[in-house]
């Protein structure tokens, strides 16, 4: 058993589970933290989309009530169907667009540099939201604020949904961050920053699980059975981190807004920027 690969693993489990519900992308700091460790290769890309998997077990976890009442409910309970349908509604175009250009931008964007500018990008938009949030609805501690046109989950109607889901196909470009694509795109939509958020969450579930699992069947032959003991590591490590995280955050949203990742962003991105640009060799593909 080699070692050094599964304190990889653990490290890699860990940037996932604290940044895949973060608007800072998890698959870009992932890139990232891949060119580091040197844990790059065939068998590194599928290990960075199925160790999501194991975010995505917190959220089912985290809100098992709610998904539990939903499958009781789904037979005849219209509050479970509209949930249900409107997180289906919002899977399907990353299904079609995931499928049709997927191998395309893995090719040619699944690299630092293009990760950096994406998250620069991103962050200035954040910044754009956050201004013409404040401008709409005011700061979030003044009393008799307008309210958001979507204060819970419940309120969407499938347009909604349907909205929230092509933003999410923004996450293709690697460095956009699926969750600041669904989360900040709600709040542009009208949604409550808490309410864009658990939807990011729900979302995922479908989202993620069926992106790994597709992975993993499809570079089947490029794995075996002595790899299952890295995939397990990063999938734990991804559980715990982003247990975390998602409590943190949900807290954090009813009381904040997303500025400071924009600032990250940008700082980041630019760092990245420089240092590829220098030439430093931290960097690999």
């Amino acid at each position: 058993m080699d070692v050094i690969l599964l304190i990889k693993a653990a490290i890699m489990g860990i940037v996932e589970g604290l940044t895949e519900f973060l608007p800072i992308s998890s698959t870009g700091h992932l890139i990232l933290a891949g060119s580091l460790l040197n844990f790059v290769g065939e068998k590194a890309k599928v290990f960075e989309i199925a160790v999501q998997t194991g975010a995505m077990f917190a959220v089912v976890w985290e809100y098992r009530e709610r998904l539990a009442r939903t499958v009781r409910g789904i037979a005849g309970e219209k509050q479970a169907q509209r949930f249900a349908l409107n997180v289906g509604i919002a899977f399907i175009p990353a299904v079609v667009l995931g499928l049709a250009f997927g191998k395309l931008v893995k090719t040619h964007l699944f690299h630092p540099v293009p990760v950096a500018m994406a998250f620069i990008v991103g962050g200035f938009i954040i910044l754009w939201v956050e201004a013409r949030h404040k401008r709409l609805y005011g700061d979030m501690d003044m009393q008799g604020a307008r309210r958001a046109r979507i204060e819970t989950v419940d309120d969407m109607g499938p347009l909604d949904a349907l909205k929230i889901g092509l933003l999410q196909c923004l996450a293709l470009i690697p460095g956009t961050s699926r969750s600041g694509a669904t989360i900040i795109g709600g709040v542009v939509l009208g949604m409550s920053r808490k309410a864009a958020a658990e939807f990011s969450f729900y979302l995922g579930i479908p989202t993620l699980m069926g992106a790994g699992a597709y992975s993993v069947l499809k570079q089947r032959d490029a794995l075996a059975w002595g790899d299952l003991p890295m995939f397990a590591v990063g999938l734990v490590f991804a559980f715990f981190s982003a247990l975390l995280c998602i409590r943190w955050l949900i807290r954090y949203v009813s009381s904040h807004d997303f500025k400071v990742f924009a600032y990250y962003r940008i700082v980041f991105g630019l760092v990245v920027l420089a240092t590829a640009y220098m030439g430093m060799d931290i960097w690999k593909d």
